[in-house]
């Protein structure tokens, strides 16, 4: 079999963190022939430990996608740029996954849909927290309709410290905001599709910036600089959907607490109710008895995803060659992340507004 040509645009941190080395590890799949970075040292340091030994580099990602050789892209950039390289990419004939937030704006990712439905190219977006084994086992719950009607949710990404201090995650710009665009949206991901509900009808939401003017700041990735951290350091969000469900979403790189969270979700249903809090626990009443129980998700992966591996970020990888080679169905499509995009568009409108966004779907 033939291998998937991969082009990576952005080799910075994500990159070099989950997209590269997932690819590397599916060798036998997909070869990685060009990179592409505004700061060129990069680029050649990822074809170095990455590349094919006739890899190319790129200052300039027009020039990458000219390269008609490239079956698909991975955007690795600036969350302001995801949407215009995700769609000159498709454009351009290549399959893309794009890194979350799928967008910075609710528009921008309509139009990426939009062009994938019009060029007929494969879109995804990097929500790896989804190919968790604990994510999965809730979700075949939830399809199996284990838990019932899921009427209320928790959406977590808590961090006590720890504000990303490298590259422009503190800038307002480039990035749309901080704690709840980067991590707050894997957290509302997992949460709208373990509930498969993708109809809001309401957004009330808050942000702060009340620890990142202090000198000293407990960080572990370093002091972060006041005068560069344009965005929120916490954010706080209430979602009423269209059937009545209600989501609570928390966000936070820094905020004076002891309950941190990392892309976590607590659903609550008819039947059941299920939470990541302390590994899988489900919840419920049996013979007029209420139980916990805690399953052991302990054991290999699963080939089904077109690998055995564990690893979130490579199974999420496997998953997208899949879909390019075989016509897979992709387990996170560009219309979920287009909603996510929605609805935190909306929290940060309705923080500067001071009322509730509604939607009319």
């Amino acid at each position: 079999m033939q291998k998937v040509r991969a082009a990576i645009i952005g080799c910075g941190g994500i990159a070099n963190g989950k997209h590269m080395p997932a690819l590397k590890e599916l060798h036998e799949q997909a070869e990685m022939v060009a990179f592409c970075d505004i700061i060129p040292e990069r680029a050649e340091k990822a074809k170095k430990d990455f590349g094919t030994p006739d890899a190319k580099v790129y200052e300039d990602y027009r020039k990458l996608l000219e390269d008609k050789s490239i079956d698909t892209v991975h955007v690795c950039t600036p969350n302001r740029s995801h949407s215009f390289i995700s769609i000159d990419a498709m454009e351009a004939g290549k399959h893309v996954i794009c890194e979350k937030p799928m967008a910075k704006t609710y528009a921008e990712a309509k139009d990426m849909v939009a062009c994938a439905k019009r060029t007929g190219k494969i879109l995804t977006i990097g929500y790896q927290n989804r190919y968790r084994s604990d994510s999965q086992f809730i979700k075949k719950m939830c399809v199996e309709d284990e838990l019932g009607e899921i009427y209320y949710a928790k959406a977590m990404a808590v961090r006590r410290r720890g504000v990303p201090t490298w590259g422009v995650f503190t800038n307002e710009y480039e990035q749309g905001g901080g704690p709840l665009i980067d991590i707050g949206t894997h957290a509302l991901d997992l949460t709208l599709w373990m509930m498969d509900n993708y109809k809001p009808k309401m957004v009330l939401g808050t942000t702060f910036r009340k620890l990142a003017n202090n000198k000293e700041t407990g960080n572990p990735w370093a002091d972060w600089d006041p005068t560069v951290f344009t965005v929120e350091d916490s954010a706080f969000g209430f979602i009423v959907m269209e059937n009545g469900a209600a989501i609570s979403l928390e966000s936070s790189w820094a905020l004076n607490t002891l309950e941190v969270r990392e892309a976590q979700t607590l659903l609550c249903g008819t039947k059941a109710g299920a939470d990541m809090l302390d590994g899988v626990r489900i919840n419920g009443v049996h013979h007029n008895k209420q139980y916990i129980e805690r399953p052991d998700l302990t054991g290999a992966g699963v080939a089904f995803f077109g690998t055995s591996s564990t690893n979130e970020s490579v199974v999420e990888c496997a998953t997208f060659l899949r879909a390019v080679t075989e016509g897979a169905e992709l387990i996170v499509k560009p219309e979920q992340a287009m909603v996510v995009t929605q609805i935190l568009e909306a929290i940060y409108e309705s923080a500067k507004s001071g009322k509730a966004v509604t939607f009319d779907n």
